[in-house]
């Protein structure tokens, strides 16, 4: 009675121990608990990642959008020819923007509204072509802002404090005139012309933006005074392309990019991604240790099986295969189950999110606190993949024992037992 590895006759035995009796309810529902582990575990695994993959790339890109992705200022109080400099910067390889940056914090007041901001000045061709601005104004234009003394704020900014287009909104700078009796600080009326959302609650509440000309006047820089914002081709090559900016700019200036500026966010959300997965992944392990409780307890309840089969010149090696496709199979499908509920509800999660708002009041994944203001998932194969892999490793992995356990079994002790 001898066949072939996982051949038909071994298949038909596994999938007649799956399908358990009545008298055997009991192995079927641990069989059923370790589906449930395995499927819940790997969906989980997978919108979890996703979702701490998307943060992640939101949160960046959006930043990114804003400020750029390096910033170069000189040592001194200004550049030697901050328009040549652009310039030069411009022609090094995978540069897609340089721009000339006034920025500075400031109060905005208007009437009993009174708030720290940071306003940022560029020239308005390149303001139009900031990733994370184009296309995002609600109100107004950024045309508008060629005019002299006008300003651009965020929306949730506008929503706060109730700020219209067209409406007179204060600043003050800290960077006044000097007199006798210190600095007095700088006072400037701005006349609202454009409101946009970025989607960062943090940019929307804190940022505005002018023409340059505008916020050197109010900062009172001179024409090669501030910085220059560079954007790259791609943020993730900023290591490479930084000597280069730094060759080009000469040794009179100093670079930032934007890792140096968010380490300690990116590295906080890279270490709470790991922490996550490995936490998570106990979901899995404790899977694997029901499909083996399951199996030993098949591997008792079928031992006349196993020695009639014996008997009738079933090898070590057969048997061992049955009980290893038995639990295998639980794996299997538990796996194939968890990816397809993971992969669906990271594509539809902001939609469940608002779902869950409806029909509960709560207020998930609020703004203030994440910054963001959709919950995002962005699926990457390899972490599909890899939890994929880690599931059926150890779903492979824990039918071992017990299917090794039953092929060790000896006919004459089983049948002498029964």
């Amino acid at each position: 009675m001898m066949s072939k590895a996982f051949g038909s006759l071994e298949w038909h035995i596994a999938g007649r121990y799956l399908r358990a009796k009545r008298r055997e309810s009991f192995i079927s529902i641990i069989a059923g608990i370790s589906f449930l582990g395995i499927m819940l575990g790997v969906a989980t695994l997978i919108v979890v990642m996703a979702v701490m993959t998307g943060f992640r790339a939101d949160l960046l890109d959006r930043i990114l959008g804003v400020n750029g992705h390096a910033t170069i200022r000189p040592y001194e109080t200004r550049f030697i020819d901050r328009e040549v400099l652009a310039a030069q910067l411009q022609k090094v390889e995978g540069v897609v923007m340089a721009a000339p940056l006034v920025d500075g914090q400031a109060m905005l007041s208007s009437g009993d509204a009174a708030r720290g901001v940071l306003l940022r000045g560029l020239p308005i061709e390149k303001l139009r072509e900031m990733p994370s601005l184009k296309g995002n104004v609600i109100e107004g234009s950024w045309a508008a802002l060629a005019q002299p003394k006008t300003i651009a704020i965020g929306a949730r900014l506008a929503e706060r404090y109730g700020f219209k287009v067209g409406q007179k909104i204060s600043l003050i700078s800290p960077r006044g005139t000097i007199t006798p009796f210190g600095t007095a600080p700088r006072l400037r009326q701005f006349k609202l012309v454009a409101i946009f959302r970025v989607g960062l609650s943090e940019y929307d509440l804190n940022s505005t933006f002018a023409s340059i000309e505008t916020a050197s006047r109010f900062f009172g820089f001179g024409p090669h005074q501030g910085a220059i914002d560079v954007i790259i081709d791609d943020p993730d090559l900023i290591d490479i392309r930084a000597p280069q900016l730094r060759a080009a700019a000469g040794d009179d200036t100093y670079l930032t990019d934007w890792k140096q500026s968010n380490r300690t966010l990116a590295g906080a959300l890279e270490v709470e991604r790991n922490v996550m997965f490995l936490i998570l992944t106990m979901i899995l392990l404790v899977a694997a240790l029901n499909i083996v409780s399951g199996l030993i307890m098949l591997v008792r309840d079928k031992g006349r099986d196993i020695a009639v089969l014996r008997s009738m010149g079933a090898s070590r090696g057969m048997v061992m295969r049955i009980f290893f496709i038995t639990g295998a199979s639980i794996g299997v499908v538990g796996t194939l189950a968890g990816l397809a509920a993971g992969v669906l509800v990271s594509t539809y999660i902001e939609e469940i999110r608002q779902f869950l708002i409806w029909s509960t009041g709560a207020n998930l994944f609020p703004a203030e606190i994440y910054f963001l203001e959709r919950m995002p998932a962005r699926i990457l194969p390899a972490d599909v993949l890899q939890i994929a892999l880690m599931a059926l490793a150890l779903s492979f992995l824990s039918t071992l024992y017990p299917a090794w356990r039953a092929a060790s079994m000896e006919p004459v002790e089983l049948l002498r037992n029964d």
